[in-house]
């Protein structure tokens, strides 16, 4: 199932980006560490007690450079957080009293009917806390934390994740392959949903938004099932800005997360963007198979060359999603649609194969013969085994005798010949260190 997502606000300098830092810090699961994974973004991944979620940090946010006040710049925070959250932690600076911006931010969260925690920050004597002035913002009993400290965030995140809704079972048969289409607003995702389905199933439009949440659609094909979840509509009509856009993330999170196979929807009137490297970002690091879609192809003067250079301009961008797949479609016309489906089966089949260790091993040997182990001060690498722990997506264990020998460069040579002996197209591979001993070897 998809991830809750919570939302951090309030008015500037009260410490939301140090409370943000404080939970994604020590419980973000770094997938890879390699140069070229694009990590800036505005939220991450975190967990408590076991319940994993989405966190959105509301500070650092630019504006247009407008007159605009900065009531009606926090209201607009408040609003975007409102709508993609499931909980909202609203941050307020319990060193100093109440002030207007606080008091609008609560009125505009109390209206929402969203669960909202208040997190009085910057607590330093908790014997001595006063914070009784805050039961006036109506939004229940604030919660005394220091961010800086990790000091009662615990408390905090209790509190958070009992308003989280109740995990649930999968719905759908394990056989089918859950297909997400995600990008960025107004790419074309409800067209293609549509021409996919052979039917207007989604209501579609040029103005971006027009689908509010995420619409699974089961259909079938040469016999096989599938579900299409479309997730179109991710910002509002009447708050198209450069503020909201930052925000439109968190519904392809959610999709990405219940999903087999990504469609990364790509414009190709305008090429890759930096929305569409944070949304195809996170795709990767959850391990997903992935393909990227080129649509609107139509719309773009082409020659003999014009496809070579955009798949170029791709494999650039997205340095980190080489394996993935690429097709230049136009959802609107039909253009290569058919071949969709077919990709979408083979992505998942890769994205479930499983190698015996036998097999892994026996060419282990001829890539650490061709290619020898770095050494390190005169101590060398030494590959002991290599075994498949799982699938979706493949993830492998390697043994060695010392994982500190194990340079980035040489993992990445054993991904690339894991990758040339048996696929995986379309799918992230997770390679892990291990230390074993060798002797007991």
């Amino acid at each position: 199932m998809s991830k809750p997502v919570v939302a951090i606000v309030g008015r500037p300098n009260v410490g939301k980006s140090t409370l943000f830092n404080r939970l994604a810090g020590g419980l973000v699961a770094i997938v890879e560490d390699r140069p070229g994974v694009t990590r800036d973004r505005l939220y991450r991944d975190s967990e408590w007690l076991g319940r994993k979620f989405t966190i959105i940090d509301t500070g650092g946010i630019e504006f247009k450079n407008e007159q605009t006040s900065i009531s009606t710049q926090m209201r607009r925070q408040a609003e975007i957080a409102i709508e993609e959250a499931d909980v909202i932690v609203l941050v307020i600076d319990a060193q100093n009293p109440l002030t207007p911006e606080d008091e609008m931010i609560a009125q505009t969260l109390r209206r929402s009917g969203k669960p909202v925690v208040i997190a009085a920050n910057k607590v330093e004597d908790f014997s001595k806390v006063e914070l009784y002035e805050f039961y006036s913002l109506g939004l229940g009993e604030p919660i005394p934390i220091s961010a800086v400290h990790g000091m009662n965030v615990g408390d905090l995140l209790d509190q958070v994740i009992s308003y989280f809704p109740s995990e649930q079972e999968e719905e759908y048969d394990p056989d089918i392959i859950k297909i997400a289409a995600i990008g960025r607003p107004n790419v074309g995702k409800s067209s293609l949903v549509n021409a996919l389905l052979g039917e207007e199933r989604v209501i579609v439009s040029n103005v971006p938004g027009t689908t509010r949440d995420a619409i699974d659609s089961a259909f079938e094909h040469e016999g096989k099932h599938y579900i299409l979840i479309d997730t179109a509509g991710m910002r509002r009509k009447g708050r198209i800005e450069e503020l909201t856009e930052r925000y439109s993330v968190s519904r392809s999170l959610r999709a990405v997360d219940r999903s087999d196979v990504v469609l990364m929807l790509i414009d190709g009137s305008e090429g890759v963007t930096e929305q569409d490297k944070k949304i195809a970002g996170y795709a990767h690091e959850s391990g997903k198979g992935i393909i990227l879609v080129v649509n609107k192809w139509d719309l773009v003067e082409k020659d003999e060359k014009t496809m070579n250079r955009f798949e170029k301009d791709i494999r650039e961008q997205l340095g980190f999603m080489q394996y993935a797949p690429t097709l230049f479609i136009s959802a609107k016309t039909g253009q290569r649609v058919n071949r969709l489906l077919e990709l979408v089966d083979f992505v998942a089949e890769q994205n479930s194969t499983r190698i015996t260790t036998a097999t892994i091993n026996t060419l282990v040997r001829e890539w650490v013969h061709l290619n020898p182990p770095p050494t390190d001060k005169g101590r060398r690498l030494k590959i002991l085994y290599i075994t498949q722990v799982g699938v979706k997506p493949p993830t492998f264990v390697c043994f060695v005798n010392d994982p500190e020998l194990m340079h980035f460069s040489y993992k990445r040579y054993l991904e690339n010949q894991l990758r040339k002996s048996f696929g995986f197209e379309g799918s992230p591979i997770h390679l892990v260190v291990r230390q074993k001993d060798e002797e007991k070897e």
